[in-house]
């Protein structure tokens, strides 16, 4: 059993919660073609939910071979509405497009995270979250985009919850970390269970 710990992601959310959780890890981001691989999957008929944990997978054994004797936390999150996947908008352009479908509609966030150690797979969990975002008017929405671009360019939906895109929504069920892309309650009770954290 291993205290090291590596987290497979450049998220800086994802590095900010583990930190404020007080779990001891250094980053190191995995290099995977996260498109190709959802690509080959949604082409095989792959769920929202196998998708998110494919690619978390990917990021976990990655780094895990390359770090025996690491614990190696690889995460994804993706947005499903209606069987369709999102992926991250590539401009102000998309963006808005990914909003206007998600407007007055239910979507879901399905966070993964997939542990690894010495290039094996010792613990997963996909979190889901359900969301209905709230009609957006066309004003409302333009100036959104122009304030918060630079912020949520990387961010499947146009929105980040712990910012001003609450805004955009009506209803939220489900966990408020896996909507941050971490299900971090469910990952800092194996840590805790396989002693790795002291609890």
């Amino acid at each position: 059993m291993s205290d090291r710990i590596l987290l497979a992601s450049s998220s800086e959310i994802r590095a900010t919660l583990l930190r404020n959780a007080g779990v001891p890890f250094e980053v190191q981001p995995a290099r995977v073609d996260e498109e190709m691989i959802k690509a080959s999957l949604l082409a095989e008929g792959a769920k929202p939910r196998d998708i998110a944990d494919a690619l978390a997978e990917m990021k976990a054994l990655r780094i895990s071979e390359k770090e025996p004797g690491a614990l190696v936390i690889g995460c994804d999150q993706v947005l499903e509405q209606d069987g369709a996947l999102f992926s991250k908008p590539s401009d102000k352009d998309e963006a808005r497009a990914q909003i206007r479908a998600l407007s007055g509609k239910r979507h879901s966030l399905l966070s993964a995270a997939v542990l690894y150690e010495n290039g094996k797979p010792v613990w997963r969990h996909v979190g889901q979250v359900r969301l209905i975002m709230r009609e957006i008017s066309d004003d409302y929405l333009t100036d959104y985009l122009d304030r918060n671009w630079d912020s949520i360019r990387h961010s499947v939906g146009g929105y980040k919850l712990e910012e001003e895109g609450v805004r955009l929504f009506a209803q939220v069920q489900g966990d408020y970390f896996t909507i941050l892309g971490l299900p971090l309650i469910e990952l800092l009770s194996y840590l805790s269970l396989r002693g790795t954290l002291s609890s």
